[in-house]
């Protein structure tokens, strides 16, 4: 229980991270960064009178109408909640926190770190596998439909949003916004290596039943075990293949370190790993 509170308080704190980079960076300054966020802001050069946040509401309605449509339930609950807790946090923001304008003359610095904070707030809402929905269901749509790739079809949807914000903020804020989307997909994939960051470990070792205990019990993750012989010795050994985590690779390590000096370790790092079925839930 406690573990699931933490996620979705985790959870909210990567919502909250996008939804403030919208209002304190993205909307004084008139930036449309691609993104639902982004084509809110075009839509309220139009309609000023209604608050971002309620504009983001009702696209995010919507959309996940056409989602449902298109989609049936391939659109996720957490997708659906993370969108609306978005909207809802922006327009939470422009009551509570109203802004006269930008923060600062220095629209370059503002858009780097705004696109900092959104980038990370992305990965940690990716990493519960979620989304905040938007343009994101536009490119599940097209995924579907015509076998283009999800992250191809949301990159075009969000270009073409910063370039109709020609028409409503000129040329040099589209600039800016287009410079905002190709740094946010940049510092998206780093932030996720760091999140990530699985290490492929290949360990051969004397004790090799206590080790396989010590990654299924303790670290609660899977292994692959097969059987070699050494190349001069010819004897017949076992070895244990298994992915780890940072943190996880650390405790391995000085289990195996404690129980045997004499084990052969080898370790790969950024491992991508999918459909990882052995991992326990926590």
């Amino acid at each position: 229980m406690v573990g699931k509170i933490l996620r979705f308080l985790i959870f909210n704190i990567g919502i909250f991270l996008v939804s403030f980079n919208i209002y304190l960076f993205l909307a004084p300054n008139e930036f449309a960064a691609g993104g639902l966020g982004g084509l809110t802001i075009v839509l309220h050069s139009f309609f000023p009178n209604l608050p971002i946040g309620l504009l983001m509401l009702i696209l995010n309605v919507i959309l996940f109408a056409i989602g449902f449509f298109f989609l049936g339930f391939e659109v996720g609950i957490k997708t659906i909640y993370a969108s609306l807790a978005s909207s809802l946090m922006v327009w939470g923001m422009e009551n509570i926190f109203q802004l006269s304008g930008p923060i600062s003359d220095d629209k370059l610095i503002q858009i780097v770190i705004g696109t900092i904070i959104a980038a990370f707030g992305l990965v940690i809402v990716f990493s519960q596998n979620a989304s905040t929905g938007g343009m994101d269901l536009l490119g599940m749509i097209v995924n579907k439909y015509f076998s283009v790739d999800i992250g191809k079809s949301v990159l075009m949807f969000d270009f073409s949003i910063a370039i109709l914000s020609v028409a409503a903020f000129g040329l040099e804020n589209s600039l800016y916004a287009i410079f905002g989307i190709v740094f946010r997909g940049a510092l998206i994939d780093y932030f996720a290596k760091q999140f990530s960051n699985r290490k492929e470990a290949v360990i051969v070792s004397q004790h090799c039943h206590q080790i396989k205990s010590f990654i299924t019990n303790e670290l609660g993750i899977g292994a692959t075990v097969y059987s070699a012989k050494g190349a001069f010795t010819n004897e017949q050994k076992e070895v244990i293949h298994t992915v780890v985590n940072r943190r996880e690779f650390m405790k391995l390590r000085k289990y195996i370190s404690r129980i045997d000096e004499s084990a052969f370790i080898t370790v790969h790092g950024d491992t991508e790993v999918i459909h990882n079925q052995f991992r326990h839930s926590t």
